[in-house]
């Protein structure tokens, strides 16, 4: 028998969803069997899948080395690489400003690219916040996630609880993300764009309709116009859904495609804007983040505002084309 203490990073979590992470190479139904035939038990007591388990509490696993061990993923390489531009750090949190051209997160089955969950960990290992021999499922993880040509403000969290905490904040729309974006055409007044989203799987393309069909889902993309000229407008957006391409596809789809934008774009202004500026992605920057209803762990963060530069071609764009 193995014996499993739940310490604060497992803290607070279906025990199903606690156990796959766990058994990371197992499949649902055998955890399933497993707990029906009380070959793991929670404090020597039969489990349900969905009981919670809190920090404290401990799992007995009647179940042979071999069994356990074939059902454990090996340890991941942390990587060496961890160039991150950080905006803000503390005991929970680590807010990143991503780079245009990097991935957020791995892709499935190749986990050589660049990303900066990785950059991350190897950020938190090489400073002795996180030891993964220590950590019995968790590993440090980002709270929200941006396209690989989309730059600005990602949220880390150091700890299970953090980020619980915020994607429920995030969830519920008290996390307030902003970007900045320029946008072919004269946008005059600021405005809410609503529509609905269907995503094709094949291509990694988005439409946007204006009535709910099936397989849609409701978008909400709120716009305040910061600047404009006959041409362009720079655009300051709340995403108050985050869809799939969800800001690039809706500004393409009132005929406001963003600058660059190689999928969404205007393939006249794109070239405008490879050859004078040498522009090669699409002008769209999580700039902001406002933080609020955190509870007593992170409350301290709430109604904090924290603000990540935009780079240096993308600012000189933005002072040469808005005077």
């Amino acid at each position: 028998m193995k014996e499993i203490i739940i310490d604060k990073n497992e803290h607070n979590q279906r025990v199903d969803r606690f156990l796959k992470k766990y058994f990371s190479n197992a499949n649902m139904g055998f955890i399933y069997k497993m707990l029906r035939k009380k070959r793991i038990k929670l404090n020597n007591a039969k489990v349900n899948p969905e009981d919670i388990i809190n920090e404290g509490d401990k799992i007995q696993l009647y179940l042979s080395d071999e069994t356990i061990d074939k059902f454990i993923k090996d340890e991941k390489e942390i990587k060496s690489d961890h160039n991150l531009n950080i905006v803000y750090e503390d005991d929970n949190i680590v807010l990143i400003n991503k780079p245009k051209g990097i991935l957020s997160h791995a892709v499935d089955g190749n986990y050589k690219e660049k990303n900066i969950v990785d950059q991350l960990v190897s950020y938190l290992y090489s400073k002795g916040d996180y030891n993964p021999r220590l950590e019995k499922t968790f590993t440090p993880s980002i709270c929200n996630r941006l396209d690989r040509n989309t730059s600005g403000i990602i949220i880390g969290a150091k700890n299970y609880n953090t980020l619980q905490c915020i994607n429920r904040a995030i969830k519920s729309g008290d996390v307030k993300k902003y970007y900045k974006c320029i946008v072919k055409g004269k946008i005059k007044d600021s405005k809410s764009l609503r529509g609905f989203l269907v995503k094709n799987e094949n291509n990694n393309k988005v439409t946007i309709l204006q009535d709910n069909k099936d397989n849609s889902k409701e978008i909400i993309t709120d716009i305040k116009v910061l600047k404009n000229s006959e041409d362009y407008s720079l655009l300051e957006i709340d995403l108050i859904t985050g869809r799939t391409h969800q800001i690039r596809a809706h500004l393409s789809s009132i005929n406001h495609p963003i600058i660059g934008d190689l999928k969404y774009g205007d393939s006249r202004v794109n070239k405008f804007f490879r050859e004078k500026y040498e522009l090669d992605n699409q002008y769209l920057h999580a700039y902001k983040i406002l933080f609020n209803g955190l509870d007593e762990s992170l409350s301290y963060l709430n109604k904090k505002e924290f603000i990540c530069d935009i780079d240096k071609k993308l600012n000189n764009i933005e002072k040469s084309l808005f005077l």
